[in-house]
């Protein structure tokens, strides 16, 4: 096999160290193919047991279990579908496997917002540990429960995200209200202006970024824009994972699934010798 048959792109490798590279790169050259395949092998096997915990919180009727089933593509009455309601439903954090992918698991977590809340006990409560990053909702403002529990994520160093639910909702009264001056997007942006102004305020953050979504329509808004930021901040291996997990719900995210799947074909079929 000619050397030159090794793809050329360096993207495909993101998964190995340099020595691996440099080690793999030296052997497919000397023509052992068996020592390449048993090590890409290794490495599929490895990938495929990466454990990916996305943690979801908020205040109750934030819309948390709802989110935690349209990231996973169920709807509420689906087998397997967190509880929703409008009562607080989650007393403990709850766990949901993805639905096809199992070492992918989205967490439920109790909701923030009680009189005596306290983040850091929260966080201790929920064994923050765990999870790889937080996301953060609330459907209307946010408020010093939120800040206070981002606050104490940082502090921790982890990864979190605000998110604005239910915004289909807003739109929805609005154009009510005011049918013959209804615009759409000065309403999203009176929204998004006005939560970042309430967490410039409350947490002191000079550029806080804030997340709109339905998640009765994870194609409108801001999804598109949170899938890229959590992609942007994962290692390249959750990320593949991350990726895989995502709901069919845009020709761009069917597009990256794509690749992915692409990246592993040549791989499988180096090690089945038709490379």
């Amino acid at each position: 096999m000619a050397a030159n048959n090794l793809p050329a792109d360096e993207e495909e490798f993101r998964n190995f160290s340099q020595d691996e590279m440099e080690e793999m790169k030296t052997t497919f050259e000397a023509g052992n193919l068996e020592a390449v395949a048993k090590k890409l092998q290794e490495k599929l096997e490895t990938l495929d047991k990466i454990q990916l915990h996305i943690a979801v919180t908020g205040e109750t009727g934030s819309g948390k279990s709802t989110f935690v089933n349209a990231i996973r593509g169920l709807g509420d009455e689906d087998a397997g579908a967190a509880k929703t309601g409008e009562v607080e439903t989650t007393m403990q954090p709850e766990s949901y496997p993805h639905p096809t992918l199992p070492n992918v698991t989205i967490w439920d977590l109790p909701g923030i917002g009680t009189p005596n809340f306290k983040a850091d006990e929260y966080l201790e409560q929920v064994s923050f540990q765990k999870y790889d990053f937080f996301i953060i909702l609330t459907a209307s403002r946010f408020t010093t429960h939120h800040t206070q529990l981002a606050q104490e994520i940082q502090k921790m160093k982890k990864r979190f995200y605000y998110v604005r639910s239910k915004v289909d909702a807003d739109l929805y009264a609005a154009q009510k209200r005011r049918p013959r001056t209804y615009n759409e997007e000065e309403i999203l942006q009176k929204i998004r202006n006005d939560c970042i102004e309430n967490l410039k305020r409350g947490a002191g953050e000079l550029s806080p970024r804030v997340f709109l979504i339905s998640s009765w329509d994870l194609a409108k808004y801001d999804f598109h824009l949170l899938q890229q930021a959590l992609e942007d901040d994962l290692d390249v291996e959750k990320k593949r994972a991350f990726i895989l997990a995502l709901p069919n719900i845009s020709a761009q995210i069917l597009e990256k699934k794509k690749a992915a799947f692409k990246r592993e074909i040549w791989k499988l079929a180096l090690l089945s010798g038709a490379m």
